[in-house]
């Protein structure tokens, strides 16, 4: 990636219509439902104009391969939405939702994208899970200008005038729990992540914290998103027998590494930043195959938080509209606040111009559980204005034998690699881009 910024002009002439071709998904019909208010799966009909409502698109894989992770972000998008309305809308404006299942499929999600600018305008869109999904309809809402949430725990390094990238980067989750393992346990590390975007820069961040933190990475392995075999990999790491594992692994198929793991004895302690606060394996699968996990996470529904856990707190109120859902998971809590970030953002300024609220959003915004349960996952969350990212409040969660979850540590942690190494700032200039850590430190190459 270029490390020189370009101006808005430049980078949508070079674009063009280009997407990225699908991570993974399957394609099918058309959802069916009114869409108002997030109760079905179709679009709303156009019965008042942009003036007197809000209008919001949500795309959230509720089938296909990610609804798994999808669908909670969905029902939290559309929690945060009920309350807003609730208590009055947005600046007294009602929210009206237009809100359609892409199907975990990437083309379907361009298609989509193209019609929630197009034909509904919306003032705001939050869409996707995957990494490979973002940069599908990045294109897109680029050419558009439309106002971006991206609320996945990603790669880091988007540095995007419209987007606002605001789950917690590799940096931040793996920045949280390397270190602790490298304390307790030593500093050899074997890493194993998807063979795709996500897992190869966070495996590059690995190399760069074992480099931050007197640790070495002595084996690395790449696994394809197909592959449900880890017999080899499990020898490979009973062998190079490191102090621990960095996991990166995702997806259904992945899933079986913890398993197979358990069942081969292999009880090495493992550094993830994707098991079990997203696909909350701890509830899906028995024990004690998450035993000795550690979690580094922005979020999971078990984080021990009075706004979280406590009486009418996030838990109560999200089970309390979906009594059936199975989890609340780390990508729905940065659906929720980040609705309510939007909120605070147009209330600033006055207007749904996209520019104007892109300039409040760049003011700053944080929010509290003093004025409101808007932050689950600790006391205050701000939003960065420069890089468009959010400064968390990072937990380390363990599961034990009988994947009872436990917090071993906490703090704040805000986002680096935009901020200290590259020098993004959106607030100055416009840009497109996303870097990588190989652009900046030798580890990474």
């Amino acid at each position: 990636m270029s490390r020189n910024p370009i101006d808005r002009r430049t980078f949508l002439t070079a674009a063009g219509a280009a997407g990225v071709s699908a991570f993974a998904g399957c394609s099918g019909g058309e959802g069916t439902g009114n869409g108002n208010g997030g109760n079905g799966g179709g679009t709303t009909t156009d019965t008042a104009s942009s003036t007197d409502v809000v209008k919001i698109g949500v795309l959230e894989d509720q089938s296909g391969n990610f609804a798994l992770v999808g669908d909670p972000k969905h029902k939290a998008t559309m929690l945060a939405i009920e309350e807003i309305n609730n208590d009055g809308g947005i600046d007294g404006k009602q929210i009206e939702t237009y809100d359609r299942d892409p199907q975990s499929d990437n083309q379907r999600y361009q298609e989509l994208t193209r019609e929630m600018i197009n034909e509904n305008e919306v003032d705001v869109l939050w869409a996707g899970y995957s990494s490979a999904t973002r940069e599908a309809i990045r294109p897109i809402i680029n050419r558009n200008e439309q106002l971006y949430f991206y609320t996945t725990q990603y790669e880091g390094g988007v540095c995007d005038s419209t987007t606002f990238a605001v789950g917690p980067t590799a940096r931040q989750q793996l920045g949280m729990v390397l270190p602790y393992l490298r304390e307790e346990y030593g500093p050899e590390i074997y890493t194993i992540a998807a063979d795709y975007n996500f897992g190869q820069l966070s495996a590059d961040w690995v190399r760069v914290l074992a480099d931050e933190n007197d640790a070495e990475v002595i084996g690395e392995e790449f696994i394809p998103l197909s592959e449900s075999s880890f017999g080899s990999t499990i020898n490979r790491i009973q062998e190079a027998d490191p102090d621990f594992v960095m996991s990166m692994l995702v997806g259904a198929n992945h899933t079986a590494f913890y398993e197979q793991k358990a069942s081969s004895g292999l009880d090495v302690p493992i550094g993830t930043s994707t098991a079990m606060a997203q696909g909350y394996e701890h509830r899906r699968i028995d024990p004690p195959a998450m035993a000795n996990i550690y979690a580094g996470v922005n979020y999971m529904q078990e984080v021990p938080t009075e706004s979280n856990t406590g009486d009418g707190g996030f838990v109560d109120r999200y089970f309390d509209m979906y009594p059936d859902a199975p989890y609340l998971n780390e990508e729905a809590e940065t659906n929720y606040f980040s609705v309510y970030m939007y909120k605070q953002a147009v209330e600033q300024a006055g207007t749904l111009e996209q520019p104007e609220v892109i300039e409040a959003l760049e003011s700053g915004i944080s929010l509290g559980t003093e004025r409101a349960p808007e932050a689950p996952e600790g006391e205050t969350i701000e939003l960065d204005g420069a890089t468009h990212h959010v400064d968390h409040h990072m937990w380390i969660m363990r599961a034990d034998e009988e994947h009872n979850i436990e917090a071993v540590a906490d703090r704040k942690i805000p986002e680096q690699f935009l901020t200290e190494t590259v020098g993004c700032d959106l607030r100055e200039t416009d840009e497109q881009t996303q870097y990588t850590p190989v652009d900046y430190f030798e580890e990474a190459e």
